[in-house]
């Protein structure tokens, strides 16, 4: 019965992944009356953890919340600490995308403590992030600072290079809103150097992207243009390495962010310095953009 449960939960699984949800679920929902006739509660819990996430997938949050919250319970029941987290962070993603801030909070910070107690550090950094995105989302910049800050701490403690970029470039987005733009450039810079240092191209180019926003914004337009035409060209060598065409098209829209904010920034350089053929490079860029 062991093995016809794994072997049930690994194919829902790769059907989960290849986007086939309703079978993941038809596989995963065959290997609950398995767990209920052993008595196995946490692995119960455990599969009530997939179909949520199943169901968060498909859109119906209301549903994912009803089996996370049976989840929550028997895992509670077995002391399960971790799942209990992983649950709990799992509530908390559903509320947060329903527009729940306040209970997404809640949710996250009760499993705080559980991952201490796990000494699950990295994944702690990850979640005091996540919270200081609500805090930022709901407009509280210094609450999100000191989420971030404390994130940021433990990813150099723990040594994730990963994890640490992700906090430096959250604080600096915090110090660009409320205007801090050299302090915002710091924090962008240490970033872009620790991408470098990893050889993560993708996060290289989206610290040259914020940095060329805020020189901008500082009237730095020179500066700001060599940094978002390095940062097009990292993005454009690391499209044509995608298969998956899902892929591609999320890098395509990447690309016109990347491209529009290039543009504008040429054609003001434009009308500062009419004579420099910044008008002829931005039609040069339209045209490219009409072509992907």
């Amino acid at each position: 019965m062991r093995g016809e449960t794994a072997t049930l939960i690994k194919i829902g699984a790769v059907y989960s992944a290849l986007g086939e949800q309703q079978k993941a679920l038809e596989y995963y929902n065959q290997s609950l009356p398995l767990f209920r006739a052993v008595g196995d509660r946490r692995g119960e819990g455990t599969i009530f953890i997939r179909i949520g996430q199943v169901y968060s997938e498909l859109g119906k949050k209301q549903k994912a919340l009803e089996y996370y919250s049976q989840s929550l319970s028997l895992l509670q029941a077995v002391g399960d600490r971790q799942g209990e987290a992983y649950t709990l962070n799992n509530i908390a993603a559903v509320y947060s995308e329903l527009g729940e801030k306040q209970k997404a909070l809640k949710y996250y910070t009760q499993s705080l403590p559980l991952l201490q107690e796990l000494k699950a550090r990295i994944y702690e950094a990850t979640i005091l992030t996540t919270i200081g995105l609500v805090y930022s989302e709901l407009g509280e910049k210094q609450k999100a600072l000191e989420y971030y800050t404390r994130s940021l701490s433990l990813s150099r403690t723990v040594r994730s290079i990963e994890q640490e970029n992700i906090a430096l470039n959250n604080i600096a987005a915090v110090y660009s809103e409320l205007g801090e733009k050299q302090k915002a450039l710091e924090y962008y810079t240490h970033s872009l150097l620790l991408s470098r240092l990893i050889m993560n191209s993708e996060q290289e180019a989206l610290a040259l992207f914020n940095m060329a926003s805020v020189k901008r914004s500082l009237g730095n337009l020179t500066e700001a243009l060599n940094d978002i035409e390095v940062s097009i060209k990292i993005i454009e060598n690391l499209r044509t390495k995608i298969i998956s065409q899902k892929l591609r098209t999320s890098y395509f829209a990447t690309l016109q962010d990347y491209y529009e904010f290039y543009i504008d920034l040429l054609m003001q350089l434009h009308k500062t310095n009419p004579n420099s053929g910044y008008d002829v490079k931005a039609s040069e860029a339209r045209k490219r953009v009409s072509n992907f």
